[in-house]
């Protein structure tokens, strides 16, 4: 019996978008714990340009496993197709969404037709928004709650010894979001509102009318002004940009705040102490069941996926090509033809 086939986007060499191929693989089958997924659509995420590129800037003992050629992507809103026979909490023909095997592998699969995924990185699709607007949940949203609200985890952070604590937000706090239009940042910005926290978003002035939208209580368009200058006695900054110039953020925290850069940079612990503020990170994790409470936000109204831009499979390319352009509003989603 021949094997079954499905298209997928597979690198066979590592360097800029044009090595993302679209080719005809086997349908992969579930292991112990998994689930056979239809996918509907795929999230993008910076992840995925990294491995696409070989993450040639990240010291070896921090890079995950790479076996070329690799179907890369982790975001997938879908179908379940089969579960494994040690699988209880999901059925066929549930539609699902998921955060798959992160961050134990840059290479989850989901750039396919059909992928493999492990039934705790899964939760059920939320009802009221389609596959598209499902697939930019699950990292930007996993990323954003495990650094507000629920770190969820005992592993320690790559980039620092000190454990993430999320600090309590409620209407006594002003958190200030940096790159807030983007995947993580408005999403993080919704659940601090959802929290009563005051929120201040930084982005270009382009994206001022959306954030207001989303419920910013202040806008600084970085292009006019520096918020770095602008910004005073803000008990946190969510940095979703983060890098190194992340540090000049500690200026506008009071003392007691705190700073948490999602891409980590360089901090002097002392500069830290004397301000009398922490700087903690952390690294977003598969979770279905946290991923299930943002589902619920979701469906509620209380939390809306925003999206760039969508693309075929076909043309993941111009997808990557999208995303190194910058000034994204929301997210970068892939669909895969219903008949293909």
């Amino acid at each position: 019996m021949p094997t079954p086939t499905m298209r997928a986007i597979r690198l066979h060499e590592f360097g800029g978008p044009e090595v993302l191929r679209h080719e005809e693989v086997p349908v992969p089958e579930p292991g112990p714990g998994e689930v056979l997924v239809r996918v509907h659509a795929i999230g993008v995420n910076p992840p995925d340009w990294y491995a696409r590129g070989g993450m040639p800037d990240v010291p070896p003992e921090l890079k995950p496993p790479f076996d070329l050629p690799l179907i890369p992507g982790t975001d997938v809103s879908g179908v379940v197709e089969a579960v494994a026979p040690d699988v209880n909490g999901f059925t066929a023909g549930e539609e699902v969404i998921g955060l798959l095997r992160f961050p134990a592998a840059l290479q989850g699969g989901a750039y396919a037709e059909y992928v493999t995924a492990p039934a705790s990185d899964l939760a059920r699709k939320p009802a009221s928004v389609d596959h598209v607007h499902a697939a930019g949940l699950p990292m930007s949203g996993l990323t954003a709650w495990q650094f507000l609200i629920e770190l969820g985890h005992d592993h320690p952070s790559p980039f620092q010894a000190a454990r993430h604590r999320p600090m309590r937000l409620d209407s006594e706090t002003t958190v200030l979001v940096n790159g807030a239009a983007g995947g993580v940042g408005h999403l993080a910005l919704q659940l601090a509102k959802w929290k009563g926290a005051r929120v201040i978003a930084v982005a270009s002035g382009a994206h001022e009318t959306f954030l207001r939208e989303l419920g910013a209580d202040q806008f600084i368009d970085y292009t006019k002004e520096r918020p770095e200058e602008v910004a005073r006695d803000v008990d946190l900054v969510l940095d979703a940009v983060g890098g190194p110039g992340s540090r000049r953020f500690l200026h506008t925290l009071r003392r007691g705040g705190a700073l948490y850069p999602v891409y980590f940079g360089e901090f002097d612990e002392d500069e830290n102490k004397k301000l009398g503020v922490t700087v903690t990170a952390t690294q977003v994790r598969s979770n279905g069941p946290q991923l299930a409470e943002l589902g619920r936000l979701v469906d509620a109204g209380t939390v809306r996926v925003a999206i760039d831009s969508t693309f075929a499979l076909a043309d993941a390319r111009a997808a990557h090509e999208r995303a190194a352009r910058g000034h994204i509003q929301g997210k970068i989603v892939l669909t895969v033809p219903e008949n293909s």
